[in-house]
């Protein structure tokens, strides 16, 4: 539900970061030790992995189908990051734009929700994913460089609307993070790697990886079965209640 979100009122909360001296290496904190979730990736969906690594040399063509969707998905965000990497940090990474994302977010959520009940929950397989389909769901990534949009939420509904199940969605959102998160967490070691390092250390980032590495393998093995049985429509709620608590705190001074 939108990790970065969470980490940058967490900070606020807490008091790290306040600093323009130490506001870049806490941001790059925030995205880094996401790495956690991309090891909690590799973990569980190996076999996929190894898939699309066979379709790379040829051995596989389901394999290879899959890492181009996969590559293609990728291609929008990263342009765009890379492009307004600073007006980004500089103007969405704040409590404002992230309680907006949420209040907005748990809308568009129950919304879709309602029309994916009334529909059904059919589906292709993911085997099916084409270009023009991986390129959607790559536009609609672009939304989660926003903090407080929830990337895999964002992916698994644009994978749904150009018509893949419920679960083949789930599993191409976590690889196609997989790539995301690869990437952006590079990008800002490069950039930023000192300043992190030495604003906080070693063992600080090392245990927000551990952390993050575990929460994020019991959160999407909770999640595939979740949505199997109930659907996303307490995943709006939990955005619309977190948007008005995160605005009460701001209104009471605590943010």
């Amino acid at each position: 539900m939108s990790s970065t979100g969470h980490l940058l009122v967490t900070q606020r909360l807490i008091g790290v970061g306040d600093h323009a001296a130490t506001k870049d290496a806490a941001d790059t904190y925030t995205i880094t030790i996401q790495a956690g979730a991309i090891l909690a990736v590799v973990v569980l969906y190996w076999n996929r992995l190894v898939t699309m690594a066979q379709g790379l040399v040829g051995r596989e063509p389901d394999g290879r189908r899959l890492l181009g969707a996969t590559v293609t998905a990728f291609v929008p965000a990263a342009i765009v990051g890379v492009l307004f990497e600073r007006v980004i940090k500089d103007r969405l990474f704040g409590v404002g734009p992230v309680i907006a994302a949420w209040a907005v977010g748990g809308i568009v959520i129950l919304v879709f929700a309602r029309a994916m009940h009334e529909r059904g929950r059919t589906g292709s397989p993911l085997e099916h994913l084409g270009f023009r389909g991986a390129l959607v769901i790559g536009a609609a990534q672009c939304f989660a460089l926003w903090p407080g949009t929830s990337r895999s939420l964002v992916t698994i509904l644009a994978a749904i609307v150009v018509g893949l199940s419920l679960e083949a969605a789930v599993e191409f959102s976590f690889l196609l993070g997989l790539l995301t998160l690869t990437a952006a967490t590079a990008f800002d070691i490069l950039k930023h790697g000192g300043e992190l390092f030495s604003t906080f250390g070693v063992v600080d980032p090392l245990i927000g990886f551990v952390v993050a590495f575990v929460s994020a393998a019991l959160a999407m093995r909770w999640l595939v079965g979740y949505l199997h049985r109930h659907g996303l429509a307490i995943f709006g709620w939990y955005r619309i209640g977190v948007a008005v608590l995160a605005l009460v705190l701001v209104a009471t001074g605590v943010i």
